[in-house]
């Protein structure tokens, strides 16, 4: 399949575009990136940060905060780094307001212990409330920039762990509601009040789930560098999603050496390391999947700036350049020197290793 994210780009109904990885593989970079491409074909585009370490700020070197705000040198291109378990504080914060009794508020607050002692519900709350500020907000197209695989695999679990929740819950509503009934008439309607809430939080969550299991509305980004580790856990999320039914045919491999004329031999032996795994991730993903392979850049990826200059590797596959500074690849180097001085390759390669000037050999073997 073709090597880039482009399929993304063309595909215009999609609505939820989740990118996820192991910790450290560049999953802010590619979001970012990836909302960087979509801000140039679509009206409006918004990248929500749900990692409690959040960097999307870093990334774009600006500060966002839990309300949407307009990135620096963009006029459709929004960030938000959202905190789940505060929005749900907040929530309930502001239902406790709302009711000035102090009897009916002391049975919310009951209600809210009650919730969050169950396991599973305060994450499913706080998913729902993800879900509820942003299928509220009025963007065309919203980029998720994941935590670590094993909160990702969580979050979208919430679905079923909200049922497991509720259904403990409901074990529990016929003893609630007979105390309630022992106290004044106005802590029944508080009680009413908060059962409807949960309802309403089950009724968004399963709305939302059902569109995340569509694949003409969502996919997901698999983020992974060319090591063992990433690779076995970007194996793992991909079964896991197809578990969960939500699509994904999108693998980014990112921090991919290429054997320039200036490479040292440490870097040379990391390289040959990568490729080993990069043919496994080619073998596992090359038929269907979008595998993009992504250089490993000279410098940080800070700003709208380098941003772009990485975005373009997602929708153009990355070729190394033949020349370096003027000076030829050294794979071609070393056989023509062969070939006009009379010489064998293993001279050639001995003396520039004994001079500090190692250079791959071609095939990675001797010659």
């Amino acid at each position: 399949m073709d090597p880039t994210l482009n399929n993304i780009l063309d595909q215009k109904g999609l609505k939820w575009v989740f990118v996820g990885g192991k910790g450290g593989v560049g999953k802010t970079t590619t979001s970012c990136s990836l909302g960087v491409l979509l801000a140039g074909c679509r009206r409006s585009v918004l990248i929500i940060s749900t990692d409690p370490a959040h960097n999307l700020s870093d990334a774009f070197g600006q500060k966002f905060t839990s309300k949407p705000t307009l990135v620096n040198g963009f006029d459709n291109l929004f960030c938000l780094e959202i905190e789940p378990s505060q929005a749900v504080q907040e929530n309930l914060q502001e239902d406790l307001s709302a009711d000035a009794n102090g009897g009916a508020a002391g049975l919310q607050a009951m209600f809210k212990e009650l919730g969050t002692s169950i396991p599973g519900i305060d994450e499913a709350l706080s998913f729902a409330e993800i879900m509820k500020s942003v299928d509220s907000l009025d963007y065309e197209i919203v980029v998720f920039d994941t935590a670590p695989t094993g909160h990702t695999l969580r979050l979208l679990s919430f679905p079923r762990a909200l049922e497991a929740a509720f259904a403990k819950f409901n074990n529990f509503k016929d003893k609630i509601m007979g105390l309630a009934s022992q106290f004044a008439p106005m802590m029944q309607g508080a009680q009413e009040q908060m059962l409807a809430k949960l309802e309403e939080t089950r009724s968004t969550v399963e709305r939302v789930n059902t569109q995340f299991q569509n694949p003409e509305l969502t996919t997901f980004v698999c983020v992974c560098i060319p090591e063992f580790l990433s690779l076995y856990e970007t194996e793992r999320l991909i079964q896991e999603l197809t578990k969960y039914g939500i699509d994904t045919h999108n693998v980014v491999v990112n921090s991919v050496l290429f054997a320039e004329p200036d490479a040292c031999r440490k870097l040379i032996a990391r390289k040959r390391m990568q490729d080993k795994y990069i043919d496994q991730i080619q073998d596992l993903y090359g038929e269907d999947f979008h595998v993009v392979i992504s250089p490993m850049m000279d410098e940080e990826v800070r700003g709208p700036a380098l941003l772009k200059a990485f975005a373009k590797n997602l929708i153009n596959p990355y070729k190394p350049p033949s020349r370096v500074e003027g000076v030829p690849s050294s794979t071609a180097v070393v056989p023509k020197i062969c070939e006009k001085f009379k010489l064998s390759p293993d001279e050639v390669y001995a003396f520039l290793e004994k001079e500090g000037l190692p250079v791959p050999r071609s095939g990675g073997s001797k010659a």
